[in-house]
């Protein structure tokens, strides 16, 4: 006759962690996405991507560089009202700039920008007249220049204390090949 086997008790909870241990290891290995989306891993097929079409390089008054980085241009009227509209993230190493046909006073806004943003605005000889730092997000106010600027640079939040960015800096930007 066979005898049977004697039963061991494990405690529920002993029982639970392996079973959550076993379930998380494998879990996490289904994906190797990274844990914070950017602006190009987004999951939302319906949010805009950054699309580089030159770089933009800021220096200081004796010309030596501050940082460089890439740029999507908005230069149609149609380009300029989307601007960076229902954008959720970009690193520091990104941005966008406005170019306008004729100096003026009028400002930018954050309707439907998600994200807060340093906005720079340049002189007509790009130099950069005042910033406006960390918008506050999906805001209708107007945010003015202090003198009448040519060009606007739309940068993340942090960006100008990050790079030493003042007014006084110099922007200087060409095109990527292809890029009209």
């Amino acid at each position: 006759m066979v005898q049977p086997r004697p039963f061991v008790r494990f405690p529920v909870g002993v029982l639970l962690v392996g079973v959550l241990l076993l379930c998380g290891g494998v879990a996490g290995c289904e994906t190797d996405a990274p844990e914070t989306p950017t602006d190009e891993s987004t999951a939302d097929p319906l949010t805009p991507t950054f699309t580089k079409e030159g770089t933009l390089t800021l220096v200081d008054s004796s010309g030596r560089p501050l940082h460089k980085i890439d740029v999507e241009f908005a230069e149609t009227p149609a380009e300029r009202q989307q601007g960076l509209m229902q954008r959720r993230s970009m690193d520091y190493g990104k941005g966008m700039l406005f170019l306008f046909d004729e100096p003026s006073t009028r400002g930018m806004w954050m309707k439907n920008t998600p994200m807060p943003l340093d906005i720079l605005f340049l002189a007509p000889d790009s130099t950069v007249i005042n910033i406006a730092k960390r918008t506050r997000p999906f805001s209708e106010t107007s945010i003015e220049p202090d003198a009448p600027k040519r060009f606007v640079l739309e940068v993340r939040a942090g960006f100008a204390d990050r790079f030493n960015i003042r007014p006084g800096t110099r922007v200087r930007w060409q095109r990527t090949n292809g890029a009209r």
